[in-house]
């Protein structure tokens, strides 16, 4: 009995015909071929800071602005008393306006608008201001700022704390100058609601409150006001 077409198994076709086709194909030989000789370059290694968070109790001003920042460390931080070490690498006690350097109990001029008294804590002497803490809190003005100045050039280092008679605290002894390395306590966080023109704020590096310092080494010069001339120390 012939075989029908409709009784031949679909597969059995699909091998004769997969044969046949291979029959008329020239085998393909494999030919090797050197490897590219493109030059892959990498990105540099980034340079990751290789400064502590803290040494001992004493945040360091990276680890400070890192644990404020981050989402893990922030709440050990944030709006609570700790202790800063670093060196002060600048201050706005030069760029002071003349209408605002003058005796206490004397208002400024009403169209006189001085920034508050402030210094920048880095954890090198040589770190920028965009890479350190601001420090505020320790003067209200510039006024009290030159009655502090002058106490201490009259009665040297039998000089007490200037009391600030707006904030009702005592002033730092020496006023803070650029170069010297300190230990700053306070609150810190990220803004600075003290001064009477308006909060400051600062997400990235935040805002050290003021309540004492200890100087660990002395800057080379003494601190001064635009136009006040300071006295030299005094050799002990």
């Amino acid at each position: 009995m012939p075989l029908s077409t409709r009784s031949v198994s679909p597969i059995l076709v699909a091998a004769l015909l997969a044969s046949v086709a291979a029959c008329g194909r020239e085998e393909v030989k494999y030919k090797p071929r050197q490897a590219p000789k493109n030059q892959i370059t990498l990105p540099a290694v980034p340079n990751v800071p290789q400064t502590p968070i803290k040494r001992g109790d004493v945040y360091t001003v990276w680890g400070a602005s890192y644990s404020l920042r981050s989402r893990v460390l922030h709440k050990d931080i944030a709006d609570k008393p700790m202790t800063l070490e670093g060196y002060i690498v600048d201050t706005n006690l030069l760029q002071a306006p003349e209408c605002s350097v003058h005796k206490g109990g004397k208002a400024d001029p009403e169209s006189c608008k001085p920034p508050v008294p402030t210094f920048w804590l880095g954890d090198e002497k040589t770190s920028s201001k965009q890479e350190s803490i601001r420090v505020m809190g320790w003067a209200s003005n510039f006024a009290q700022i030159f009655d502090a100045i002058k106490e201490i050039d009259e009665k040297g280092d039998k000089a007490k704390p200037h009391q600030d008679e707006f904030w009702g605290k005592e002033m730092p002894v020496p006023i803070p100058s650029k170069g010297a390395k300190v230990r700053v306590t306070g609150p810190y966080s990220t803004t600075f609601t003290g001064a009477s023109t308006g909060a400051e704020a600062d997400p990235i590096m935040g805002i050290a409150t003021y309540t004492k310092i200890e100087v660990l080494e002395e800057a080379p010069e003494l601190a001064t006001l635009p136009g006040i001339e300071r006295k030299p120390k005094k050799d002990k």
